[in-house]
């Protein structure tokens, strides 16, 4: 926890006194949280993120050194993961990113402290920003605002959506849809996560980029 308000501290000081817009990335600490809020209102030009699995797991989610559990940011307490999921709603985190690190089967074969850091992410990060949106009872459109339109605010990109005459970059997915994340789900190469053996709801059924199918979730069953 030291390194991450230490580390805050010293980009802070450096932002407040050039004027500079700094996004932080993976806040994972309630101290953490409260530096960049009261940045924020000090009127700093501050955005920050925080990973999907962070706002949902904590160190107790570890139990006997699981080294799917070896992240980094590391798990901390429950108090940092609650602080979490309260920055996301008053507005203190920006976004919720997928922190898509995979590890391949023999990075984590080791014993916890030796084994590499990181976890599949991008599949999960729809279901679990769902899931958020369910456990804190926000509408399902605010939750999914953290994971398309603002993080283009944070870049400074136009807003996307669907306009006459332009094409459009589409994710269509049933939010009802059960599946347990277990390694023959993952369609990415690396299948460690912490969250392997857990049932979520909310599936992706086609991507649309630049108009064209490049994902169907019926082709691949």
């Amino acid at each position: 926890m030291c390194a991450e308000t230490v580390a805050l501290s010293t980009m802070l000081i450096l932002a407040r006194e050039t004027g500079a817009h700094i996004h932080l990335c993976r806040l994972a600490s309630a101290e953490g949280v409260e530096s960049v809020r009261q940045a924020k209102r000090a009127g700093m030009h501050i955005t920050s993120d925080v990973a999907a699995h962070h706002v949902h797991l904590s160190d107790a989610d570890i139990g006997y050194f699981d080294a799917n559990c070896h992240l980094i940011p590391p798990l901390r307490a429950e108090r940092d993961r609650d602080a979490l999921r309260a920055g996301l709603i008053d507005g203190t985190i920006d976004a919720i990113c997928s922190d898509h690190t995979p590890v391949d089967e023999d990075g984590k074969q080791l014993p916890f402290a030796q084994s590499e850091p990181g976890a599949t992410g991008l599949e999960l990060l729809l279901p679990l920003a769902l899931k958020w949106a369910r456990e804190v009872r926000i509408p399902i459109a605010v939750a999914l605002a953290r994971v398309t339109s603002h993080p283009l605010r944070v870049l400074g990109l136009p807003a996307a959506g669907i306009a006459p005459g332009q094409i459009a970059d589409l994710c269509i997915f049933d939010p009802q849809a059960w599946w347990c994340v277990e390694p023959g789900a993952l369609h990415s190469q690396g299948k460690n996560t912490p969250l392997l053996g857990t049932e979520l709801e909310g599936r992706v059924r086609w991507t649309l980029v630049g108009g064209k199918i490049v994902f169907d979730a019926l082709s691949e069953t």
